[in-house]
This record gives C-alpha cells, sequence and structure tokens, in this order.
C-alpha cells in the first residue's frame, strides 16, 4: 500500500501523484457502496498493480471539500475579478467571498483589467479595494502585460494549495499563462451579446507551480449556501462578526433586534451599505431555502 495525492480526475480515472510519478487509479467499488467519491485534492492509500495502474483504497481525512467544483484539502482561494468587460460585481464577490469564509479558505481578491479603466473609473473602483483590504482581505491589482504580476503572486503560493475561481471572461487563463507560460491555455473570447466569456476549462487538476499546487476550476462561477445555516451567516462576514460581540442578543441576526452592535456600526459608516445589503439578501436566501431531507 502506498500514499499519494489525487492531481487530476477524467473519465472515471484518478491520477495519484507520488515521488513525481503519476499513477492512473481506479477507485474500489465500496466507495461507491458509500456513497463516497475521492476527489482531486484527496490524500490517498492506493495498491500498483503494475508499473503506472493501480486502485485507490483509503480516502485521509479531508480538511474541507468542495462539490462544484469536486476538490478537497484547499489552503486559499484566488477570486478573480475583472473591473470591466466584465463589470466589477460585489455582489457576486461577496457571494463568493461567504462561501469560502464558510469552509474557512483563505480568499485573496485579484482584480482584472485595471488598464482598461479611466481616470474616473479608477476613482470610483479604489474605495472598493480599500473597503476589503479594512476588512481584512488581500488585494491584488493587475494590468495589461504586468511583468512584476509574477513577484507579487509566487510568494503566496508556495506551499499552499490554491483554487483560482472567478467568472467566465475575467481574465482566469490569462493569469495563468502568466504564472505558468508552457501552459499556453486557450483564453476565451468575451461574448459582446452576454457580457461573458466561454467557459475553456473542463476538469479540475492541480499543477505544480511556484512551489505549491494551484487548481483552475470549471463551474466555479456561482455559489449558493447550501451549507450555511442562518445563524452562521454573520461568522462569513469578519468585519459583521468582529463587531457583534457588542450585540446585546446572542445570536443576533442584525435585522430588527434591539441594541444591535451590527445596526450601529451601519449608521457610522463602519460597516459599508452595500456589505449589508448582501448581508440581508444572503440571510434572506438562507430563511427561504427548501429544508433538505
Amino acid at each position: 500500500m502506498a500514499r499519494g495525492q489525487i492531481r487530476k480526475a477524467l473519465s472515471g480515472y484518478y491520477y495519484v501523484e507520488q515521488d513525481g510519478e503519476l499513477i492512473q487509479c481506479r477507485g474500489r467499488g465500496v466507495f461507491r457502496n458509500r456513497g463516497e467519491s475521492p476527489l482531486v485534492g484527496d490524500i490517498v492509500d492506493f495498491t500498483k498493480e503494475g508499473e503506472s495502474d493501480g486502485y485507490v483504497m483509503k480516502i485521509h481525512p479531508r480538511k474541507n471539500e468542495l462539490v462544484r467544483p469536486p476538490i478537497a484539502n484547499i489552503d486559499q482561494a484566488i477570486l478573480v475579478f475583472s473591473v470591466k468587460e466584465p463589470a466589477f460585481n460585489t455582489i457576486l464577490l461577496d457571494r463568493f467571498l461567504v462561501v469560502l469564509e464558510s469552509f474557512q479558505i483563505k480568499p485573496i481578491i485579484c482584480l482584472t483589467k485595471m488598464d482598461l479603466l479611466t481616470d474616473e473609473g479608477l476613482a470610483a473602483i479604489q474605495p472598493y479595494i480599500e473597503d476589503y483590504e479594512n476588512i481584512g482581505y488581500e488585494v491584488i491589482t493587475t494590468y495589461k502585460d504586468d511583468t512584476a504580476l509574477l513577484d507579487r503572486i509566487q510568494p503566496m503560493l508556495e506551499g499552499k494549495m490554491t483554487v483560482l475561481a472567478g467568472q467566465s471572461g475575467v481574465g482566469k487563463s490569462t493569469l495563468l499563462n502568466t504564472l505558468i507560460p508552457a501552459l499556453n491555455l486557450k483564453t476565451g473570447i468575451i461574448s459582446q451579446s452576454l457580457g461573458r466569456g466561454k467557459h475553456t476549462t473542463r476538469h479540475v487538476e492541480l499543477i505544480e507551480v511556484c512551489g505549491g499546487l494551484l487548481a483552475d476550476t470549471p463551474g466555479f462561477s456561482s455559489f449558493d449556501f447550501d451549507t450555511i445555516e442562518k445563524e452562521e451567516l454573520t461568522a462569513c462576514f469578519p468585519e459583521f462578526l468582529r463587531i457583534s460581540e457588542g450585540c446585546k442578543f446572542r445570536g443576533c441576526l442584525h435585522i430588527k433586534e434591539p441594541k444591535c452592535a451590527v445596526k450601529s456600526a451601519l449608521e457610522t459608516g463602519e460597516i459599508k451599505n452595500y456589505r449589508y445589503e448582501h448581508y440581508e439578501q444572503f440571510l434572506q436566501e438562507i430563511i427561504d431555502r427548501k429544508p433538505r431531507y
């Protein structure tokens, strides 16, 4: 029995890395019987059948896992959002941030296409950058032909498993090509009529880059809150979590409760209006969610 990590899943096969070698493995039937499925990122025990084939026998405990995309044991996510074509979308960004917070995955915000902004556009986007940095998020801004980008991102990737995520057409493949020029990934062409790009990525795969592992992920363009309960949402807004310690009632949802510290911070501007509006919308989505059986 040997131990390795699943680096790619494709057409029913799991490609397990061990000592620089990829072993093509099938999953044991026992996983299907238990309703389990090996995921990219899993640490697994496997047996070899010949030189480069084998069977996954055991999945080690995961620190987290996502369903869409199917990947496990993620340390952090670089959320790639363009500031233009498509336009910067704070509600979609906050959806991503909330779900990542719920899985204890560290988000890094990467804003692309800064060079497309006019002076007026730059003045409009700067307050958002400052808002997210004040909350505690790391924000990277990128320009076309950004030669220093690799130097800025490389230390963040070292020793980490990182997911690269965002809407189609925001520059994920362009960013990957900057990090690993040899990949030469096909970049999506923006559809003028839809205002978004075409999907160009077809499977989840971990790529060794900058001393860490990077996953480009299909199907990571939207999120729902299936796994978050209404009482847990505050913890997914870091500035709410800090301030909510001053709320009179434990478990305060910051809507109609008296002596709510979050509502007070909203009035003083310590919490931004758009972040609170998104919190209200997400809370209502969770409340309206159909019960699971």
